[in-house]
């Protein structure tokens, strides 16, 4: 039998959809915690591309062809790894978590993974801030549910825009690793659906405590051949992990989990809750998710992420990167 969740977090399952609900009611937040907008160029107005454009775009062969957003991890070497440390496997994945795609200046197809949250517009998903961070444009930028093996077993949904914390913008990606997460706002499917009515959703649970014994990680890896059939799933062990990189300072989550290699990038961390499951991280954070395969970060979920997910349920103006900030 698997150890309870830590008392905190138990409470925070219990307290997140009652703060959730009275949170809609509130008036919308100043918009200068939200940043990025879908197609790069500081607009954010709207979708550009239709659920119908972006359907033909994204041919099975361009999606296998796709390369990760961010290939930080090393797929040569891996830090030496315990005994304990659990396997990966592929699966055909589950219909809340899902691939964005997008081509970047060059091109070329990039992806990074994401998952829908519960939401009062069901058209919320949660990803990585480092892998659409980058000012370059973004186009036939999209979102895959249950991706894999080439198929959209649940449609393709368009961006409208994308929520960053201003501090991960002004920062960058390591003294930023703090506020590195991301809350996407979804154009409907072709047929009008909106994304959680066809997959679900989990929920979104700030201060969830670092120290739980059953985690699920779910991440779509890429090599250096960019074949990306399946996603990964593993269940592993997380706990507090406090960076001694002055560069990239914070408390993050990690666990330990073999083979999650470049390209996993805004995979979920997954705990059990009342209804289903709850999301409590991305793989990013420190170093933007790690420097070896086998050991994963998140940063850690506060009321600034509670905050950017409310500023996506108000429809808030996405901000753009301040003049004179490096990208980096």
């Amino acid at each position: 039998m698997s150890r309870p969740i830590a008392v905190r977090g138990r409470l925070a399952l219990l307290l997140t959809p009652l703060l959730l609900g009275l949170s809609f009611t509130l008036a919308p937040a100043p918009p200068a915690l939200a940043a990025q907008t879908p197609d790069g160029h500081g607009h954010g107005h709207g979708t550009r591309l239709t659920a119908e454009s972006a359907h033909t775009y994204w041919t099975p062969q361009r999606m296998r062809a796709a390369r990760p957003a961010a290939a930080r991890k090393g797929t040569g070497a891996p830090r030496p790894a315990t005994a304990d440390t659990p396997p990966s496997h592929p699966f055909d994945g589950l219909p809340q978590v899902g691939t964005f795609f997008w081509t970047d200046g060059s091109n070329t197809g990039r992806f990074c993974g994401g998952t829908v949250v519960r939401s009062p517009h069901r058209d919320l998903v949660v990803s990585a801030a480092h892998c659409l961070r980058s000012p370059d444009p973004k186009r036939h930028l999209s979102f895959v549910p249950q991706y894999h093996d080439g198929l959209k077993p649940h449609g393709i949904y368009p961006i409208e825009r994308i929520y960053l914390d201003q501090r991960y913008y002004d920062l960058g990606t390591n003294a930023g690793a703090r506020w590195d997460y991301a809350v996407v706002r979804l154009g409907a499917r072709e047929d009008g659906a909106e994304v959680e009515e066809v997959t679900g959703g989990f929920d979104l649970l700030p201060y969830p405590g670092y120290d739980h014994r059953n985690v699920r990680l779910i991440g779509y890896p890429g090599n250096k051949d960019t074949t990306h059939p399946k996603p990964l799933d593993c269940t592993s062990s997380t706990h507090r992990y406090t960076s001694t990189d002055p560069a990239a300072p914070g408390n993050f989550l990690e666990i330990a989990c073999a083979g999650y290699i470049g390209g996993t990038s805004g995979g979920p961390f997954l705990v059990r809750d009342i209804i289903g499951y709850a999301l409590i991280g991305v793989i990013g954070g420190y170093h933007t998710g790690g420097d070896f395969p086998d050991v994963s970060y998140s940063s850690y979920f506060t009321l600034d992420t509670l905050a950017l997910y409310l500023h996506a349920v108000h429809g808030d103006p996405p901000a753009t990167p301040r003049q004179g900030i490096s990208s980096r």
